[in-house]
C-alpha cells in the first residue's frame, strides 16, 4: 500500500486455483482455498462438492501445506479474533454438486482438525444441518469460541449459533415471524442481520451477542422498518409421499414442504402458480422474492415447492433424487399441487408452471405428463434434453450423478446411460405437450446450453403448439441484471394473464390491468 506495488505471489502450486485469502496469525503468511484444476475445470458456481483444501503458504520460505484433508472439498476459512482457530466449511467429492457439509475447526499452533458439526442425515427439530455456500466473512465471537452463521433450515434460513468446545449448536431465529435470516457481519459481539419473509422485504436489525449459555431469547433492535405487503399471507405446507406413510423408515421417504403465498381473499377463488425451484439441490427458503410477490398483487396465489432432494432436509433427502431424477422430483412437485388445491381456495381449472434450469425440467415434464391440466407455461434456462447438456454443460458431471452413476474426467458415456439420459428428458415426450409455452433463454449460458430451448421451441411450433422464445444476447443462466430481470418477469407475467386469464379483482379493489 504505501509503495503503491502489486506482486504475484509465488509458491502457489501450478495445479490449483487459488481463491478466499487472508492473512495468517502471525501475518508471516497467507491461507487460502486451493482447487484442483486439473485435468479440467469444472463448474464452480453453486457446487460444494468440487475437490479444494484449505492451504497455507509462507511468504518467506515460499512453502505450500494443505492444512485440511486431502481428497475433500473445503472452503470459505475464516479465523478466529486471537488467531487460534480456524473455521472451515467441508463437503464430500463428488455426487450431488450441492449437499450437507460439516464445520471443521482447525487450532493453528498443533495444525489438529476437528469436526464441530458433521453431516446431519435426517433433521430433527432442533438442527437440520449446514447447507450454506459460504461462512459470514465475519463470523467470530469476541470470545472466539463461538460463532453465528446462516443455513437453511427445512423451507427457512436461520441463525445459529455454534459453540466450537461443546460442539454444540442453538437456533437464534426458530419460530420466528420472519422467514430468513441472513448475517451480515460479528463484531465485538454486535450482530447486524437482515430479516425478510414472502410479503415483506428485508429489515435491517442489530442485537448484542449475550455471554455463553444465556444467547435465548436474542432482543432485536430495527435498523428500519419496511412494511409488509397489504393483503399478500404465506404459509408452509408440509407434504408427506404415498410411501412414508407406509414405512416411515423407508428410503426416500421423507416429508417435504412447500411454500404458499396467496393474494387477499376477495379473489377466491385464485389462479394458481407453481413453482418448483431450480438446482435440483437448492431451496425455496421463506423470504422476500419481489417477482413472486408482484404475481400476489396480480391475483395469484403462488406455490413453492421444496420436492425431496431439496437443501435443508438433511442428507438423505438430497441423496434420495440420485437416480430418481425426471420422477421422483416431478411426483413430488404434482402431489403438493394436489394437497394444495384440495386445501386451499384455488381455482383448478386456472393453473400454471413458472420455473428456471431444473425446475423447467420438472415442469416439461408435468406438461407431458398432465397435457390438459396446466393452462400457461414459462420457463427460463430450461433443461429438456440430458443427453445434449454432456458435451456443452459446465458441471458434465452431474448428468451421470442424477442418474446414480460415478463420474471420472476420462468417462465416455454408454449406451444403455445415453438411452437412459434421452429417456428421462422431457424431449423425449414433447409430442404430449398442448399447454403454451414461454421460453426465455440466455446465449451466453454455460450451466444449460441455450440450445435446449432452440429444439423444444421448434418441436412445439412444428406440432401447432403455441410458443414463444425470447433470447438474451448477454444473459447468463441466472438471466441475471435489472433490464433483463425486468424484462423476463413483465414476458412471464404477460404471459399468465394470457393464458390464465385476469383475476377477477386485484388488491386495491380495481379491475386488473
Amino acid at each position: 500500500m504505501e509503495g503503491s506495488s502489486v506482486s504475484v505471489l509465488e509458491g502457489i502450486p501450478e495445479h490449483l486455483s487459488p481463491g478466499q485469502a487472508l492473512w495468517s496469525p502471525d501475518d508471516r503468511g497467507v491461507v487460502f482455498v486451493g482447487w484442483w484444476h486439473e485435468p479440467f475445470r469444472l463448474g464452480l458456481s453453486a457446487c460444494s462438492n468440487r475437490r479444494s483444501g484449505i492451504f497455507h503458504l509462507d511468504l518467506a520460505s515460499g512453502h505450500c501445506e494443505l492444512l485440511s484433508a486431502e481428497h475433500a472439498a473445503a472452503c470459505s476459512p475464516r479465523l478466529s479474533p486471537d488467531g487460534r482457530r480456524l473455521l472451515y466449511l467441508e463437503g464430500c467429492l463428488g455426487g450431488p454438486h450441492r449437499q450437507c457439509l460439516r464445520l471443521r475447526m482447525l487450532t493453528w499452533l498443533t495444525k489438529q482438525t476437528v469436526t464441530v458439526l458433521d453431516v446431519v442425515q435426517e433433521p430433527t427439530e432442533a438442527f437440520a444441518g449446514l447447507y450454506g455456500e459460504a461462512l459470514p466473512l465475519r463470523c467470530w465471537a469476541a470470545d472466539s469460541r463461538r460463532a453465528v452463521l446462516s443455513t437453511p433450515q427445512r423451507s427457512r434460513t436461520d441463525l445459529l449459533l455454534v459453540d466450537t468446545e461443546a460442539t454444540t449448536v442453538t437456533n437464534l431465529t426458530a419460530g420466528s415471524p420472519e422467514g430468513c435470516w441472513e448475517l451480515l457481519t460479528l463484531q465485538w459481539d454486535l450482530l447486524v442481520a437482515t430479516c425478510s419473509a414472502p410479503h415483506r422485504p428485508p429489515n435491517l436489525v442489530v442485537s448484542v451477542l449475550p455471554p455463553a449459555g444465556r444467547e435465548l431469547p436474542l432482543c432485536w433492535v430495527p435498523v428500519e422498518n419496511t412494511p409488509t405487503l397489504p393483503g399478500v399471507t404465506w404459509k408452509t405446507l408440509t407434504v408427506w409421499p404415498p410411501c412414508s406413510r407406509q414405512s416411515p423408515t423407508a428410503h426416500g421417504a421423507q416429508a417435504f414442504e412447500a411454500l404458499l403465498l396467496s393474494p387477499p381473499d376477495s379473489t377466491a377463488p385464485h389462479p394458481l402458480v407453481v413453482c418448483p425451484h431450480g438446482g435440483p439441490h437448492a431451496v425455496f427458503d421463506a423470504r422476500w422474492r419481489p417477482s413472486m410477490a408482484a404475481l400476489c398483487r396480480l391475483g395469484f396465489a403462488v406455490l413453492l415447492v421444496n420436492y425431496r432432494g431439496s437443501l435443508g432436509f438433511g442428507q438423505a433427502s438430497i441423496s434420495s433424487l440420485l437416480s430418481c431424477v425426471g420422477e421422483q422430483d416431478v411426483e413430488d412437485t404434482q402431489l403438493a399441487v394436489e394437497q394444495v388445491l384440495r386445501s386451499e381456495p384455488l381455482d383448478p381449472h386456472r393453473l400454471a408452471l413458472l420455473a428456471g434450469s431444473h425446475g423447467a425440467f420438472i415442469a416439461l415434464h408435468l406438461l407431458t405428463r398432465e397435457p390438459d391440466r396446466y393452462h400457461a407455461c414459462a420457463l427460463r434456462s430450461p433443461v429438456s434434453n440430458l443427453l445434449a447438456l454432456l458435451g456443452t454443460s459446465d458441471i458434465p458431471d452431474w448428468r451421470y450423478a442424477s442418474l446414480g452413476l460415478p463420474y471420472s474426467f476420462e468417462r465416455v458415456p454408454r449406451v444403455e446411460e445415453v438411452a437412459t439420459m434421452l429417456l428421462r428428458s422431457p424431449i423425449a415426450q414433447a409430442a404430449q405437450v398442448r399447454t403454451p409455452v414461454l421460453l426465455c433463454v440466455g446465449a451466453r449460458d454455460r450451466r444449460v446450453s441455450p440450445t435446449q430451448a432452440l429444439e423444444l421451441y421448434r418441436v412445439l411450433r412444428a406440432r401447432g403448439v403455441p410458443a414463444r422464445l425470447l433470447w438474451y444476447p448477454d444473459g447468463g443462466h441466472a438471466l441475471a441484471g435489472v433490464e433483463t430481470e425486468v424484462n423476463v418477469f413483465v414476458n412471464c407475467a404477460r404471459w399468465l394473464l394470457r393464458h390464465l386469464g385476469q383475476p377477477r379483482w386485484g388488491v386495491t379493489g380495481q379491475h386488473s390491468s
